[in-house]
């Protein structure tokens, strides 16, 4: 995707407080950022998807504190029941 049309994107989910999309859309962004080799960027952007992850409940919460702690950027937290 188009880095104008994931903002795009990134925009309207936040209008519509569409969690799911802004978990999805903001991982999406930290993938690309990741990609190109912009860690700080990449992690900016993880941080901002674990964040609405761990706030909704969402299982993609642990993968993403994970990326996060790998990075230096987090610590682990246990998800564990």
């Amino acid at each position: 995707m188009q880095r104008e049309e994931l903002d795009a994107q990134l925009l309207e989910a936040h209008a519509e407080a569409d969690t799911g999309a802004l978990v999805r859309l903001y991982t999406l962004a930290g993938d690309q950022s990741e990609a190109s080799g912009d860690i700080d960027a990449a992690c900016f952007y993880l941080t901002h998807a674990f964040v609405f992850a761990l706030e909704s409940g969402y299982p993609q919460a642990d993968p993403l504190n994970k990326r996060l702690a790998d990075r230096g950027r987090a610590h682990r937290l246990s998800f564990d029941g």
